[in-house]
């Protein structure tokens, strides 16, 4: 295993992993709506602070809805991230879409947000706490690989035609590096940083992941690392992470008002 160095995006490489796993998520589906955290017994209550959910890789906020309907069941008020397909500069994504939705749920609630991400809807969740701390009440990621772009060598052709049809369609408003590790954008910068201690972290990983390599999507502390069984793509429906969620949101907490106004 890989020794995790303490500066973080440390490599951009093919991960020797199985990807026909995958295809059990719906088994995980089936499952959650037969678990009683789904229906939200035996779980803490929120504090109707807002959480803001982000897709994954070329996902939607529709892949999402249950952790949204499950949220606002238990107590929270759920944002979904309204940036489209995750296929792009995340940058501009982030900048143009998700931010208004975070100022959006910070008017509303008058207090810092929690920011949930699903891979690398976890990876730009981060990037944002890194770069507004005091909006941001705490970041869960579900197998983020956001110490290095480790993945399946399918995962990785996608990323690079991604990239292509983001520099034709966006011009000289992206770098030339855009979806790279050599970026140099904001985006990109943040994920060198980590996260201020006022930002509560849970990094959710499964080691049967077949889309990215597991060892990145961990931050090293065993208080803020928590493995679950399951797959990649069913961490959004997996009860275990269900609990794991009601749990560190209410122990994060968000009570305090965002020590600056929302911006317009």
């Amino acid at each position: 295993m890989p020794k995790l160095r303490r500066q973080l995006r440390e490599d951009h490489a093919e991960a020797s992993i199985s990807i026909w796993k995958e295809a059990l998520f719906g088994v995980e589906l089936l499952l959650l709506h037969t678990a009683p955290v789904f229906y939200g017994l035996g779980v803490p209550r929120g504090d109707r602070s807002a959480v803001v959910l982000i897709p994954c890789f070329l996902g939607t906020d529709p892949q999402m809805g249950h952790l949204h309907h499950w949220l606002n069941r238990i107590g929270y008020r759920a944002y979904f991230s309204r940036i489209g397909v995750n296929a792009g500069c995340p940058n501009l994504l982030v900048r143009e879409r998700l931010a208004p939705t975070i100022d959006r749920a910070l008017a509303a609630t008058g207090r810092k947000v929690h920011l949930i991400g699903h891979s690398l809807g976890g990876v730009m969740a981060r990037s944002i706490a890194a770069n507004r701390p005091k909006d941001i009440a705490s970041v869960i990621t579900l197998a983020a690989p956001f110490r290095g772009t480790v993945a399946h060598r399918s995962i990785l052709c996608a990323a690079e035609s991604v990239r292509k049809e983001t520099l034709y369609e966006h011009g000289a408003r992206v770098l030339s590096d855009c979806y790279t590790p050599r970026c140099t954008c904001e985006f990109v910068n943040s994920l060198r940083h980590k996260l201020p201690a006022s930002v509560a972290r849970t990094a959710i990983y499964t080691r049967a992941d077949g889309v990215v390599d597991w060892r990145y999507c961990r931050t090293g502390d065993d208080q803020s690392d928590f493995e679950v069984p399951g797959t990649h793509v069913g961490l959004v429906y997996n009860s275990s992470v269900y609990t794991i969620i009601a749990n560190r949101l209410v122990e994060a907490g968000s009570t305090k008002p965002a020590i600056r106004a929302a911006r317009a």
